[in-house]
């Protein structure tokens, strides 16, 4: 999995760019086009751009402690992820906390994934993306 991460200073520096919706959308999208062409892409999602709506499951104890996002550590190692389909935030904490992880230093980031509705429909590279998650079954 590859994990989209930048530091404060980075995402200070892309707000104060106005870089236009559209460019972001076009490199993405050649991006994913290339690892399509490649054959390497099984799955792309994109997480909520706030990760303050977030929370993070503490399992240096019993039971897990639950508590608002953000993960703010950037030295730690993402070893894996679970997607689950809930009807909220809260019970994909339940679910977070029955995760088979303990002790001291061991977490889990709950982050909602956006969904391609919620992009411009008429933007011609979410256009693509829809054409191949429906052609390989993801929508």
């Amino acid at each position: 999995m590859l994990i989209m991460r930048a530091t404060a200073e980075a995402e200070a520096a892309f707000a104060e760019s106005n870089l236009p919706f559209e460019e972001v959308m076009e490199a993405m999208g050649r991006f994913t086009e290339e690892m399509l062409q490649a054959g390497v892409l099984i799955a792309a999602e994109g997480l909520d751009p706030d990760p303050a709506t977030g929370l993070v499951v503490d399992y240096s104890s019993q039971p897990p402690v639950v508590t608002d996002g953000p993960y703010g550590e950037t030295k730690e190692l993402f070893g894996g992820y679970w997607i689950v389909d809930v009807a909220s935030l809260e019970e994909a904490a339940e679910w977070a906390k029955r995760a088979p992880l303990a002790g001291p230093g061991m977490k889990s980031e709950i982050r909602r994934i956006t969904s391609i509705d919620e992009f411009p429909q008429d933007n011609p590279w979410i256009q693509k993306e829809r054409a191949w998650r429906e052609a390989t079954g993801q929508l």
